[in-house]
């Protein structure tokens, strides 16, 4: 297996900051994971699509590149299809792939950019559907002896863009494919956001609902290509009851969202806007003139400019709002 030393990392993450690896290793068969487990040595990370990543400009040990194929109807019973795809499978392709069958379910998630074997992690979400929903189980090597384990939905202990891969497990396995359950009684989810406003009347398809997600996306974030940007920079925080109608009481127009536990989420995007930072740069880098969520290069940027700028921003938004946005990229 060969492998690349002092590799670019800038074109392989969609926020395409300055960014190099002492060595760098692209897998797209499973057989060569043994050899390059073992060439590997200890400082090893995991690299999919690279949408949610903010790297150093020096990426010590072998990130593994994961560019694994294939997608397959496993089986249905009843009430599901059960469709799997290997890890390096492009999401929103896959997603396509699925209405293109006749297999809807996944058509809130459409343009959400990155590869199937990193939405587990992230357990991604967008217009009311989080992956978790039409999730089965998922198959993954532990990047330590190479081991296969299959986990569960309750094994991955999904939250809200969280799972066991980004606490306890973090950096400890490969996943190398995902199975999703694919109900056969479908049924729209659409009260979220304008995405039922965009669909008022036409006739309400997987693909009709797809199409209008991919609109309302293309309208709102910028194109990673032409800006270079790590989609939602922060998360929705979640507050307790009580700060939340606080806040509400001295802001009325914050957008709140109830939770089932009583706490309520709020809109980051609103907090950073209100304080001011839409639009507003920093350096090479700024919070997007769209959406004050989304964190963009406007070229040449490094992670240190991403972290001061982050660290500007939480900080404004915790003077003005008494909230403590926490980012969603993984850092290295």
């Amino acid at each position: 297996m060969s492998a690349t030393l002092d590799a670019d990392l800038a074109p392989l993450h969609t926020l395409a900051l300055r960014a190099r690896a002492e060595r760098l290793a692209v897998l797209a068969d499973l057989a060569e994971l043994p050899d390059l487990l073992a060439q590997a040595g200890p400082q090893l990370r995991v690299l999919g699509g690279g949408s949610n990543l903010v790297p150093a400009e020096r990426v010590a040990g072998t990130v593994l590149k994961v560019e694994l194929k294939g997608r397959q109807l496993l089986g249905e019973d009843e009430g599901a299809w059960y469709v799997a795809a290997a890890a390096g499978e492009n999401w929103h392709d896959f997603v396509q792939w699925t209405l293109a069958q006749g297999w809807p379910g996944l058509e809130n998630l459409s343009l959400i950019p990155g590869t199937v074997g990193a939405a587990p992690i992230q357990n991604i979400g967008a217009y009311g559907v989080e992956l978790k929903d039409c999730f089965h189980a998922l198959t993954a090597r532990r990047l330590d002896d190479g081991s296969v384990c299959v986990f569960t939905a309750e094994q991955c202990a999904f939250g809200y863009r969280d799972s066991v891969f980004k606490r306890v497990e973090a950096g400890r396995w490969l996943i190398t494919d995902v199975l999703f359950r694919l109900p056969k009684a479908w049924r729209p989810k659409l009260d979220y956001g304008d995405l039922r406003a965009r669909l008022d009347g036409a006739e309400i398809t997987p693909q009709a609902v797809a199409d209008a997600v991919i609109a309302i996306r293309r309208s709102k974030l910028p194109d990673p290509a032409v800006t270079p940007n790590a989609g939602s920079f922060f998360h929705n925080p979640v507050v307790p009851a009580e700060q939340a109608a606080a806040l509400k009481a001295r802001h009325p127009a914050l957008p709140l969202y109830p939770q089932a536990d009583g706490s309520a989420k709020l809109a980051a995007g609103w907090l950073i806007e209100q304080a001011g930072w839409k639009g507003r740069r920093l350096g090479p880098v700024g919070m997007y003139a769209q959406q004050a969520l989304v964190l963009v290069n406007h070229g040449g940027a490094g992670a240190a400019d991403v972290a001061a700028l982050m660290q500007a921003v939480r900080a404004d938004v915790l003077e003005r709002f008494g909230v403590m946005l926490q980012p969603e990229p993984v850092w290295w």
